[in-house]
């Protein structure tokens, strides 16, 4: 906790699938005045994402799925494709990166590389989301994936050339964030180092 801010209240608004809460409190400012502020704060699990990729076929695996709140906000089908991600649970980010890969993807890989965590949305939201990289291959393929029935997901899975993925983010046909931040990873640390892509004019 910040030396210079106190938690004066915080009141339960629902308590559904997550917590949210509106939280009063004192911040000292740059000018040392001190400000009472409220806030709305949504307290979501932390997540996990990866970047599932093949250096010789030069592909990425990727999914798509209807999220009904990019439909709430000008996307007209409420599909978005992203990297595969999802909640952690009890347990660590790295078996839940596992984990969510075999649910939604059906590939089953033995480890991925963490690349670092980040916060999505700080302004109302606690969650951080773990960011992993991680090669697969076609004998991994253990399932058909598309998540699972009892949390109501309804997954596609996608393997596309990382050219044409990329492609996709520069258009505007990927919208997802996490997706962008991981594909504009994998060009800037050349994940395919034999790979040009070229940005549309």
């Amino acid at each position: 906790m910040a030396k210079n801010v106190s938690i004066k209240s915080t009141e339960t608004l629902s308590e559904n699938f997550f917590s949210l809460e509106k939280v009063h409190f004192d911040i000292e400012k740059k000018d040392g005045t001190k400000e009472e502020q409220t806030r709305e704060v949504y307290h979501t699990a932390d997540g996990v994402t990866v970047l599932l990729y093949n250096k010789e076929k030069k592909t990425v695996v990727l999914t798509r799925q209807f999220r009904i709140a990019t439909y709430l906000n000008n996307n007209p089908n409420g599909l978005l494709i992203e990297t595969c991600a999802g909640i952690k649970e009890d347990e660590n980010e790295c078996e839940a990166v596992v984990r969510e890969i075999e649910e939604e993807t059906g590939f089953r890989v033995e480890k991925a590389k963490k690349i670092f965590e980040l916060y999505s949305t700080p302004g109302c939201s606690t969650e951080k989301i773990y960011y992993f990289i991680a090669e697969y291959a076609d004998h991994q393929k253990v399932a058909e994936g598309g998540g699972l029935e009892d949390e109501q997901e309804d997954i596609d899975v996608l393997e596309m050339p990382f050219k044409e993925a990329y492609l996709k983010m520069e258009k505007g046909e990927i919208k997802d964030a996490k997706t962008v931040i991981l594909l504009q990873y994998a060009k800037v640390n050349n994940l395919f180092p034999e790979e040009k892509v070229f940005a549309v004019l």
